[in-house]
Protein backbone atom coordinates (compact mmCIF):
# COMPACT_ATOMS: atom_id res chain seq x y z
CA UNK A 1 0.00 0.00 0.00
CA UNK A 2 1.14 3.50 -0.84
CA UNK A 3 -0.28 6.54 1.42
CA UNK A 4 0.25 10.18 0.82
CA UNK A 5 -0.90 12.36 3.37
CA UNK A 6 -0.94 16.29 2.52
CA UNK A 7 2.76 15.70 1.27
CA UNK A 8 4.04 19.04 0.04
CA UNK A 9 7.71 19.65 -1.81
CA UNK A 10 9.22 22.45 -2.10
CA UNK A 11 12.75 22.30 -4.43
CA UNK A 12 15.97 24.43 -3.00
CA UNK A 13 15.03 26.85 -6.23
CA UNK A 14 11.76 27.77 -4.66
CA UNK A 15 9.74 25.61 -6.82
CA UNK A 16 6.47 24.23 -4.89
CA UNK A 17 6.11 20.94 -6.80
CA UNK A 18 3.78 19.64 -4.59
CA UNK A 19 0.78 21.51 -2.56
CA UNK A 20 -0.97 19.29 -0.39
CA UNK A 21 -0.76 15.47 -2.30
CA UNK A 22 -2.93 12.81 -0.37
CA UNK A 23 -4.11 9.86 -1.65
CA UNK A 24 -3.99 6.25 -0.98
CA UNK A 25 -3.04 3.18 -3.54
CA UNK A 26 -4.47 -0.37 -2.29
CA UNK A 27 -2.91 -3.50 -2.63
CA UNK A 28 -3.78 -4.73 -6.03
CA UNK A 29 -5.03 -1.32 -7.47
CA UNK A 30 -4.34 -0.20 -11.39
CA UNK A 31 -3.59 3.66 -11.10
CA UNK A 32 -3.21 6.02 -13.30
CA UNK A 33 -1.25 9.19 -13.15
CA UNK A 34 -1.91 11.94 -15.53
CA UNK A 35 -1.14 15.54 -16.32
CA UNK A 36 0.75 17.78 -18.11
CA UNK A 37 4.00 18.53 -17.64
CA UNK A 38 5.19 20.02 -14.48
CA UNK A 39 2.41 18.97 -12.73
CA UNK A 40 4.21 16.77 -10.36
CA UNK A 41 3.42 13.66 -11.84
CA UNK A 42 7.74 12.86 -11.50
CA UNK A 43 8.29 14.43 -8.14
CA UNK A 44 5.34 12.10 -6.47
CA UNK A 45 7.46 9.12 -8.03
CA UNK A 46 10.76 10.53 -6.69
CA UNK A 47 9.26 10.85 -3.19
CA UNK A 48 7.45 7.27 -4.05
CA UNK A 49 10.90 5.81 -4.82
CA UNK A 50 12.76 7.65 -2.23
CA UNK A 51 14.69 9.54 -4.70
CA UNK A 52 13.34 12.79 -3.34
CA UNK A 53 12.61 13.35 0.83
CA UNK A 54 8.97 15.51 0.95
CA UNK A 55 9.06 18.63 2.60
CA UNK A 56 6.05 18.23 4.47
CA UNK A 57 2.96 16.00 4.96
CA UNK A 58 3.71 12.35 5.47
CA UNK A 59 4.13 8.71 3.27
CA UNK A 60 4.16 5.31 3.58
CA UNK A 61 5.57 3.18 1.39
CA UNK A 62 4.71 -0.62 1.53
CA UNK A 63 4.88 -0.35 5.31
CA UNK A 64 7.74 1.93 5.34
CA UNK A 65 7.75 5.35 6.97
CA UNK A 66 9.44 7.68 4.51
CA UNK A 67 9.32 10.70 6.97
CA UNK A 68 12.00 8.74 9.28
CA UNK A 69 13.33 5.85 7.06
CA UNK A 70 17.08 4.89 7.78
CA UNK A 71 19.50 5.65 4.95
CA UNK A 72 20.03 1.20 5.11
CA UNK A 73 16.29 1.12 4.79
CA UNK A 74 16.26 2.33 1.69
CA UNK A 75 17.08 -0.31 -0.57
CA UNK A 76 15.25 -3.09 0.95
CA UNK A 77 11.85 -0.36 0.86
CA UNK A 78 12.99 -0.30 -2.98
CA UNK A 79 13.12 -3.95 -3.50
CA UNK A 80 9.46 -3.78 -2.88
CA UNK A 81 9.19 -1.85 -5.70
CA UNK A 82 9.26 -2.58 -9.50
CA UNK A 83 10.16 0.72 -11.53
CA UNK A 84 9.83 0.88 -15.76
CA UNK A 85 11.32 3.78 -17.08
CA UNK A 86 10.36 5.26 -20.59
CA UNK A 87 13.66 5.03 -21.94
CA UNK A 88 14.15 0.92 -21.01
CA UNK A 89 17.72 1.62 -19.48
CA UNK A 90 19.08 -1.77 -19.96
CA UNK A 91 22.70 -3.29 -19.86
CA UNK A 92 22.97 -3.18 -23.63
CA UNK A 93 26.52 -5.17 -23.68
CA UNK A 94 24.54 -8.26 -21.82
CA UNK A 95 21.80 -10.51 -23.12
CA UNK A 96 17.73 -10.83 -22.36
CA UNK A 97 18.36 -13.29 -19.47
CA UNK A 98 21.55 -11.70 -18.11
CA UNK A 99 19.82 -8.64 -17.79
CA UNK A 100 17.14 -9.99 -15.60
CA UNK A 101 20.24 -12.58 -13.43
CA UNK A 102 21.88 -9.35 -13.06
CA UNK A 103 19.37 -8.13 -10.93
CA UNK A 104 18.49 -10.74 -9.06
CA UNK A 105 21.93 -11.29 -8.05
CA UNK A 106 22.39 -7.69 -6.53
CA UNK A 107 19.48 -8.57 -4.56
CA UNK A 108 21.10 -11.99 -3.16
CA UNK A 109 18.77 -14.20 -4.94
CA UNK A 110 20.24 -17.88 -5.14
CA UNK A 111 21.08 -19.04 -8.37
CA UNK A 112 17.96 -22.07 -8.18
CA UNK A 113 15.99 -19.26 -7.43
CA UNK A 114 17.45 -17.53 -10.70
CA UNK A 115 16.75 -20.62 -12.68
CA UNK A 116 13.40 -20.53 -11.85
CA UNK A 117 12.52 -17.30 -12.05
CA UNK A 118 13.93 -15.78 -14.88
CA UNK A 119 12.15 -18.11 -17.50
CA UNK A 120 8.67 -17.47 -15.62
CA UNK A 121 9.16 -14.02 -15.94
CA UNK A 122 10.32 -13.83 -19.70
CA UNK A 123 7.46 -16.11 -20.49
CA UNK A 124 5.24 -13.75 -18.73
CA UNK A 125 5.99 -10.85 -20.75
CA UNK A 126 6.21 -13.61 -24.27
CA UNK A 127 10.02 -12.87 -24.56
CA UNK A 128 10.55 -16.96 -23.81
CA UNK A 129 11.94 -17.26 -27.02
CA UNK A 130 14.79 -14.06 -27.09
CA UNK A 131 16.55 -14.89 -23.70
CA UNK A 132 19.91 -14.80 -25.46
CA UNK A 133 19.46 -11.81 -27.19
CA UNK A 134 20.94 -8.40 -26.98
CA UNK A 135 18.44 -5.28 -26.32
CA UNK A 136 20.36 -4.33 -29.63
CA UNK A 137 18.68 -7.07 -31.16
CA UNK A 138 15.34 -6.60 -30.27
CA UNK A 139 12.53 -3.76 -31.06
CA UNK A 140 11.22 -1.04 -29.19
CA UNK A 141 8.10 -3.07 -27.60
CA UNK A 142 10.48 -6.02 -27.01
CA UNK A 143 12.75 -3.75 -25.09
CA UNK A 144 10.29 -2.54 -22.83
CA UNK A 145 9.14 -6.23 -22.41
CA UNK A 146 12.33 -6.97 -20.97
CA UNK A 147 12.07 -3.70 -18.72
CA UNK A 148 8.89 -5.02 -17.23
CA UNK A 149 11.02 -8.11 -17.44
CA UNK A 150 13.32 -6.59 -14.76
CA UNK A 151 10.98 -4.85 -12.87
CA UNK A 152 9.35 -7.77 -12.33
CA UNK A 153 11.99 -10.31 -11.81
CA UNK A 154 12.53 -9.91 -7.89
CA UNK A 155 8.63 -10.14 -7.17
CA UNK A 156 7.91 -6.68 -6.16
CA UNK A 157 4.60 -5.32 -4.56
CA UNK A 158 4.22 -2.54 -6.57
CA UNK A 159 5.10 -2.04 -10.42
CA UNK A 160 5.88 1.74 -10.93
CA UNK A 161 5.78 2.69 -14.63
CA UNK A 162 6.82 6.43 -15.67
CA UNK A 163 5.41 6.78 -19.48
CA UNK A 164 5.85 3.49 -20.30
CA UNK A 165 5.04 4.03 -23.97
CA UNK A 166 6.05 7.26 -24.54
CA UNK A 167 8.83 5.67 -27.67
CA UNK A 168 6.44 3.22 -28.34
CA UNK A 169 3.91 3.87 -31.39
CA UNK A 170 -0.08 3.01 -30.89
CA UNK A 171 -0.17 -0.44 -31.45
CA UNK A 172 2.99 -1.50 -29.24
CA UNK A 173 1.51 0.85 -26.62
CA UNK A 174 -1.63 -1.18 -26.12
CA UNK A 175 0.02 -4.66 -26.25
CA UNK A 176 2.26 -2.88 -23.21
CA UNK A 177 -0.47 -1.43 -21.42
CA UNK A 178 -2.77 -5.39 -21.62
CA UNK A 179 0.79 -7.02 -20.56
CA UNK A 180 0.56 -4.35 -16.84
CA UNK A 181 -2.91 -5.03 -16.35
CA UNK A 182 -2.45 -9.20 -17.18
CA UNK A 183 0.20 -8.06 -14.23
CA UNK A 184 -2.04 -6.33 -12.26
CA UNK A 185 -4.64 -8.71 -13.14
CA UNK A 186 -1.95 -11.70 -11.04
CA UNK A 187 -1.88 -9.70 -7.88
CA UNK A 188 0.74 -6.96 -8.61
CA UNK A 189 -0.57 -3.02 -7.67
CA UNK A 190 0.08 -0.91 -10.58
CA UNK A 191 1.03 2.54 -11.17
CA UNK A 192 1.55 4.11 -14.80
CA UNK A 193 2.43 7.68 -15.22
CA UNK A 194 1.41 8.67 -18.66
CA UNK A 195 0.38 11.84 -21.08
CA UNK A 196 -1.66 8.89 -23.76
CA UNK A 197 -5.56 10.28 -23.20
CA UNK A 198 -6.62 7.87 -25.63
CA UNK A 199 -4.40 5.11 -23.78
CA UNK A 200 -6.24 5.48 -20.24
CA UNK A 201 -9.57 6.37 -22.16
CA UNK A 202 -9.66 2.92 -23.54
CA UNK A 203 -8.77 0.71 -20.40
CA UNK A 204 -11.82 1.29 -17.44
CA UNK A 205 -9.21 1.63 -14.13
CA UNK A 206 -8.86 4.64 -11.63
CA UNK A 207 -7.26 7.71 -12.93
CA UNK A 208 -5.98 10.63 -10.40
CA UNK A 209 -5.54 13.51 -12.39
CA UNK A 210 -2.68 16.04 -10.81
CA UNK A 211 -2.15 19.98 -12.29
CA UNK A 212 -0.30 22.73 -10.72
CA UNK A 213 1.24 20.31 -7.61
CA UNK A 214 -2.71 19.25 -6.54
CA UNK A 215 -5.01 16.32 -7.23
CA UNK A 216 -7.84 17.72 -9.16
CA UNK A 217 -9.95 14.66 -9.96
CA UNK A 218 -9.99 10.63 -8.45
CA UNK A 219 -12.11 8.54 -9.98
CA UNK A 220 -12.79 4.84 -10.48
CA UNK A 221 -13.20 4.17 -14.12
CA UNK A 222 -11.99 7.94 -14.48
CA UNK A 223 -11.71 9.81 -18.20
CA UNK A 224 -9.12 11.71 -19.18
CA UNK A 225 -9.71 15.14 -20.42
CA UNK A 226 -6.67 16.24 -21.37
CA UNK A 227 -8.12 19.57 -22.07
CA UNK A 228 -8.86 20.31 -18.08
CA UNK A 229 -5.66 19.09 -17.12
Amino acid sequence: MIRLIDVQKTYDNGTRALKGISMKIEDGEFVFLVGPSGSGKSTILKIITGEVTCSGGRIMVNGYNMNNIRPRQIPYMRRTLGVIFQDFRLIEKKTVEENLTFVMRVVGASPREIRKRVPYVLQLVGLDHKGDRLPTELSGGEQQRVAIARALVNNPQVIVADEPTGNLDPQRSLEIMMLLEKINELGTTVMVVTHEKELVNRFSKRVVAIESGRIISDGMGGYYNNESV
